[in-house]
């Protein structure tokens, strides 16, 4: 990949099993680009995102995405796809059993990580970026929502990824909490993290003014405006 592209697809075609969703997608995503993903439901921004992080294949064209090439990408290679980036879903799937300590340090010790000491660091420090250190030792339930997210996103972070797809992250969040959980995306990218984001809230698209792309009617529209 040229430059400083984190993602970059060239007609690719997009199929959820035989049924091609998306077709001849062209899409360039440098490191720190903030990006928002819109379309009515159905029209393939979940597959597109599922494409990236190696969930679906490409069918026709190219594809590259944080160094891995999504063409030949081989079952093996998934997991090490997806320590390059950061994933954040509207529910939160949090270990429900477990303390925020340790749902962080489940995700690290699953990615390799065996070192307690700089796990603990790990810990605390993407904690700090999302800013709740404080709530270490809380169970998923004693927090709110919006903390729940945070911590989704603090998850994304323990290995320092090239970009954060998230799918509708403020989809079970009220309007106020939306925004501050845009804010901390928003903060994430401009630390030199790309974000692209999934969404149907349009009143955060218009607060937080970033580039659009449009999933319709079989294809990717770069530019797309709203009302």
């Amino acid at each position: 990949m040229a430059g400083n592209a984190v993602i970059h697809l060239s007609n690719v075609d997009v199929f959820q099993q035989k049924h091609l969703v998306l077709s001849n997608v062209n899409l360039h995503i440098e490191k720190d680009e903030f990006i928002f993903l819109i379309g009515q439901t159905g029209s393939g921004k979940s597959s597109l995102l599922k494409i990236l992080y190696g969930d679906l294949h490409i069918g026709n064209g190219e594809g590259n995405i944080a160094g891995f090439d999504l063409k030949n990408l081989k079952e093996s290679q998934v997991p090490f796809l997806r320590r390059k980036l950061g994933v954040v879903f509207q529910d939160f799937q949090l270990l429900t059993d477990r303390t925020i300590e340790k749902n962080l340090e489940f995700v690290l010790k699953a990615t390799g990580w065996t070192d307690a000491k700089l796990i603990n660091e790990r810990i605390k420090d993407v904690l700090d970026k999302v800013g709740l250190r404080s709530k270490i030792k809380k169970m998923p339930h004693e927090i709110s929502g919006g903390e729940q997210q945070r911590i989704v996103i603090a998850r994304a972070l323990l290995n320092d990824p090239e970009i954060i797809l998230a799918d509708e992250p403020t989809g079970n969040l009220d309007p106020e909490t939306s925004e501050e959980i845009v804010t901390l995306l928003k903060q994430i990218c401009q630390a030199g993290t790309a974000v692209l984001m999934a969404t149907h809230d349009y009143h955060i698209i218009r607060t937080f003014p970033s580039r659009i792309i449009k999933c319709e009617n079989g294809a990717i529209l770069e530019g797309a405006q709203i009302a």
